[in-house]
């Protein structure tokens, strides 16, 4: 299996060849969707697109923690995570794909 990342402007570009919008709106349009998720993120709010997946932000309280080298105990302040769960569409269409690859 080829490891790949896809950025930005593989984003914008795949709106550019599948929509056909030019390149610098198809650049705004993704733009204004990631900014949209992270506002509503950092606000606490829960992202759910459909046949895709939930991004939800949850709060982790103050634990302690231990430095691996020395195992001297050391206090994890308190924070916020933003977690990811894949829809059940998402995960059979990941599952499928890996059968398919290995047949």
């Amino acid at each position: 299996m080829v490891s790949r990342t896809i950025t930005r402007a593989d984003l914008c570009e795949a709106v550019y060849q599948k929509v056909g919008l030019s390149r610098t709106e198809s650049s705004e349009l993704v733009e204004r969707v990631l900014s949209e998720i992270s506002d509503c993120l950092v606000t606490g709010e829960s992202v759910k697109l459909s046949s895709f997946g939930s991004f939800v932000v949850r709060s982790k309280g103050e634990r302690i923690g231990r430095n691996p080298k020395t195992g001297e105990e050391v206090p994890i302040s308190p924070r916020r995570v933003m977690v990811f769960k894949p829809s059940n569409v998402l995960k059979q269409s990941i599952n499928e794909a890996l059968t398919d690859q290995s047949s």
